[in-house]
């Protein structure tokens, strides 16, 4: 993991239970709410965050890169 945000108390309480509604870890939780917030903003202004990114160095394997088939999961 590259990064480790870390969560006011309220945005802790909310995650966790999120985590307690869908009945898995905090960790799987968030990568799950990451995962369905990515889709959505995709959805709703295809490559608009393709242009905001300031690194191009991971196109590739980027779930917002369009040109490549992919099942959108963040690893």
């Amino acid at each position: 993991m590259a990064y480790t945000p870390e969560l006011n108390l309220k945005g802790s309480s909310t995650l966790r239970r999120m985590a307690w509604y869908m009945e898995k870890p905090m960790t799987k939780t968030l990568q799950a709410i990451i995962e369905a917030s990515a889709k959505q903003m995709e959805k709703s202004k295809p490559g608009a965050v393709c242009l905001a990114c300031k690194d191009k160095s991971k196109c590739a394997d980027c779930v917002f890169n369009s040109n490549k088939q992919s099942t959108g999961n963040i690893k």
